[in-house]
């Protein structure tokens, strides 16, 4: 990892930058595919599994009997862990449900909130060298609390046209109602504007590489929502001469290890700190299975040596990192005073896996610098807030001069108009 000592507050711009592509390197693919898709359907999907996954595919929908076979084939043990998991994500997620906001905002004029489930919402769970069936977790549990109804899942196939049995499992195990063997960009146009197979949902959820976040931000041009701009994973830590040396450097090969394009920093007031955990992560990262990505992921990343507490502070709100972990003696103040993170993880028995798999927070989180104005998943990512008023005859006459002097000024008629027909109806009676 390169070391840098004391960078300028002008450096931080350039050195805070994200390895990723630009969109514009890749919108022209992501788009030329969205076209096809929306033009030719389950055909181009097809041909795109087989091009990007070298699986080709008479149906993309997972049958009942891959789903049975699957569950038997995942061992007693990763089942127990993953109910678990479940079991503290479902009551973490539980509590943040909201009660009904009702207000007479004055006599006659009654104004309240509630919240509406998404009917029909898209998960998109990476598989690969990495099949993420925690995302399910993530996604199905709080979306099943929310009520809605569709929850189509689509994930990509290996070669063999087949589905990781854990993904599977998984999905099933949290009420998923579709599993689709779609993976990448296609997996979002599908979702999108449905194909033959594949339905149109409202809202798409889930990570992926810098194509399927391109993918997703360019599916809001067509009148679905997204939950955030989710790109490659990140991690930052800020720790001092309190942090386990050892500790530090495994939580930031546990980022790393997610991908080439992955980025770790470490932020210390501590050189030797910072020193003990590069010699740490040369040890522990020969031991990875992933050790050739993560070694990848580890030239993107640095080690900062900061002057003090408060630049600290600043410079990682700059960052905005999507998990974020606090492991020094002045631990308040850190968190106190921090405005732009994802997930945030303290002390030294908190790793950053912790929020990924059980403790019951959402991994799904915003990155590359997105937690500065979007918040990582909740309960309220698959739900609508509505508002509703009801308004008597004492009501409107207590605000329908108000409504006419205003829609009057504005120079809309017919909006005074609704106003004074009610009450010329009032008065007549």
């Amino acid at each position: 990892m390169q070391k840098i000592v004391y960078p300028n507050k002008e450096k931080w711009k350039a050195l805070l930058r994200r390895p990723t592509q630009t969109v514009s390197d890749i919108e022209e693919t992501v788009t030329r595919i969205f076209e096809e898709i929306k033009a030719l359907g389950d055909s181009a999907v097809r041909d795109y599994t087989e091009k990007f996954d070298k699986a080709r595919l008479e149906s993309f929908l997972v049958s009942k009997e891959e789903i049975e076979k699957a569950s038997n084939q995942v061992p007693e043990e990763l089942k127990q862990a993953i109910s678990l998991a479940k079991s503290n994500i479902e009551r973490f997620h539980t509590v943040q449900k909201t009660e009904k906001v009702a207000l007479e905002t004055m006599p006659g004029v009654s104004c309240w909130q509630e919240k509406r489930p998404i009917q029909k919402v898209g998960l998109y769970i990476p598989g690969g060298t990495a099949p993420l069936f925690s995302t399910i977790l993530m996604l199905a549990v709080p979306a099943k609390i929310a009520g809605c109804k569709e929850i189509v899942l689509c994930t990509p196939p290996n070669d063999r046209g087949e589905i990781d049995s854990t993904i599977l499992y998984t999905a099933n195990l949290c009420g998923v109602t579709q599993i689709f063997k779609v993976g990448g960009i296609q997996a979002v146009a599908g979702m999108t504007f449905g194909t033959e197979s594949i339905p149109s949902v409202y809202k798409i959820f889930g990570p992926g590489n810098q194509y399927v976040t391109v993918a997703k931000q360019l599916a809001t041009k067509y009148g679905v929502a997204i939950d955030m701009p989710a790109g490659p994973s990140e991690l930052l830590v800020a720790a001092d001469d309190t942090a386990n040396a050892s500790f530090v450097a495994s939580d930031l090969l546990s980022q790393a290890e997610h991908g080439a394009d992955s980025q770790v920093i470490l932020v210390s007031t501590s050189e030797r700190l910072l020193d003990n955990v590069a010699l740490e992560i040369e040890n522990q990262i020969k031991a990875l299975p992933r050790m050739v990505i993560a070694e990848k992921a580890i030239k993107n990343s640095k080690l900062i040596l900061i002057e003090n507490d408060e630049k600290a502070i600043d410079l990682i709100n700059v960052y905005a990192p999507e998990h974020y972990i606090v492991c020094v003696e002045n631990e308040k103040f850190y968190i106190e005073n921090t405005f732009n993170a994802g997930s945030v993880f303290i002390g030294n028995y908190t790793p950053e896996s912790a929020g990924d798999y059980a403790s019951g927070t959402n991994h799904t989180l915003p990155t590359n610098g997105y937690a500065r104005q979007y918040s990582g998943v909740n309960l309220d990512s698959f739900m609508k807030s509505m508002t509703f008023q009801k308004i008597t005859e004492q009501g409107i006459l207590g605000i329908g001069n108000a409504i006419e002097l205003m829609a009057e000024a504005e120079g809309l008629q017919a909006h005074k108009n609704a106003v004074t027909l009610r009450l010329k109806s009032l008065k007549e009676d």
